[in-house]
């Protein structure tokens, strides 16, 4: 079995290619900051040290050096419901479709995010819903031709029916398999989703487009080494997005699960870090950056992850490349956030590039944050079997299979909803 090999893309380090570890023998020695360590060296032994000196202390580290902060201005918010049909997937479901329409002060440049949303039909009010963005349009989640195709920039992708970097109408339903719309329904949950990209595009266009160029000063032209990248801006779409559900009459505003896949969920997991409002929070496959420890350098690394998509993070965050010892923070304090407000980690085997001990190690070290406010997070020490579901107010498991959002994982998320929520 190959344990590393040598990565011979563009990345390189001072010319040389970058190699990839796949071997735990050969992670390097580290020691973890302590989540219950204020900065002054003091022990943070009650609530309310901890929501009122070590919390905030490490919102700003994550903010300042990693995924940039959010800007101060306000923005100007509009809602329209565009489609509202009461018999969808065959009368099982209402569907509807919201367009959140953002402009900045000077009404010169704006953004809209379209938003899709199934409710249980014979649900009338307080429907508890899962939050989270897809990658190819709301109409690549359902093959229904009334759904709105997206006219947004897209990555171009044959087999999901993008070109030019456009939706077609081969597009519809493509990703149908990793939203599994009826089982939620069915289970009494509503599902709201909108394009990632509909925030900012997922391409390093200098932050040109998207949301970021609404909250830039006069003559400012890309966000400062401290400030927002894209995760942060899909983060604080997001939370735009529980704005509009706060409004929908039909929606249990503390019962909203945000979940997120990939890069996306590194943006649940800073989103429900930032934003206390989301009930639970669930992480899918999120590695580096995520819920990974970033001090492992296991599969993919720092170097590795902001070579590859510089607009992700803040620019204060590249400086740690090759240095992750010097991180002020890692990815348990990140999940510790969460606290004490449930939060899921999901691993799959075979995506050892997300490092999937590195992601269940996250939430151990996060425990005790959870036991200090009064929550049992996860007793586990141990990585659990491959598809046996571990944890309490932190729950984790590995399933087995590659990087991806699969049935399975939608169980488990569905019964530690149940399990919270109900």
């Amino acid at each position: 079995m190959t344990v590393v090999f040598l990565w011979t893309h563009s990345t390189t380090c001072i010319g040389q290619p970058l190699v990839i570890n796949y071997d735990e023998a050969k992670i390097p020695a580290y020691n973890l900051p302590d989540p219950l360590i204020a900065e002054n060296g003091l022990l943070v032994q009650t609530p309310s040290a901890w929501n009122q000196i070590r919390r905030p202390e490490l919102l700003s580290l994550f903010s300042r050096e990693m995924f940039g902060a959010f800007p101060d201005r306000q923005v100007k918010m509009e809602f329209e419901v565009t489609s509202d049909v009461t018999d969808a997937l065959d009368g099982l479901a209402r569907r509807k479709e919201v367009t959140i329409r953002l402009s900045g002060k000077d009404d010169k440049k704006s953004a809209e995010v379209k938003i899709l949303l199934y409710l249980p039909a014979k649900i009338n009010s307080n429907i508890p819903v899962f939050l989270g963005y897809n990658f190819y349009g709301n109409h690549s989640i359902q093959d229904d031709p009334d759904i709105t195709l997206s006219t947004s920039w897209m990555r171009n992708n044959s087999e999901y029916g993008v070109k030019e970097n456009r939706a077609t109408e081969a597009s519809r339903g493509t990703r149908s398999e990793r939203w599994p719309v009826k089982m939620i329904v069915e289970r009494g949950y509503g599902l709201v989703t909108a394009y990632y990209g509909d925030v900012d595009p997922d391409f390093h266009d200098g932050w040109q487009n998207g949301v970021h160029p609404l909250f830039y000063r006069e003559s400012q032209q890309a966000p400062e080494p401290h400030q927002w990248g894209s995760i942060a801006a899909w983060a604080w779409g997001l939370s735009r997005i529980m704005d509009y559900l706060e409004t929908d009459a039909l929606v249990a505003q503390n019962k909203v699960t945000v979940m997120g896949h990939s890069r996306l969920g590194k943006t649940s997991l800073w989103a429900g870090a930032t934003d206390t409002r989301f009930a639970i929070v669930i992480s899918n496959n999120s590695g580096c950056g995520g819920a990974a420890l970033s001090r492992r350098a296991f599969g993919e690394t720092l170097r590795r992850i902001n070579s590859s998509f510089p607009h992700w993070f803040c620019g204060n965050f590249a400086y740690y490349n090759d240095r992750e010892s010097l991180l002020p923070i890692d990815q348990h304090q990140l999940i510790a956030l969460m606290a004490p407000r449930p939060v899921y980690i999901a691993s799959a085997q075979e995506d050892r590039w997300a490092d999937p001990k590195g992601e269940f190690l996250s939430g151990v070290h996060a425990d005790p944050v959870y036991r200090l406010l009064g929550k049992n997070g996860i007793s586990e020490t141990e990585m659990p079997e491959v598809n046996q579901p571990v944890g309490d107010s932190i729950g984790y498991h590995m399933r087995s299979g590659k990087h991806n959002v699969t049935d399975f994982d939608w169980q488990q998320y569905l019964q530690f909803a149940d399990r919270h929520l109900k």
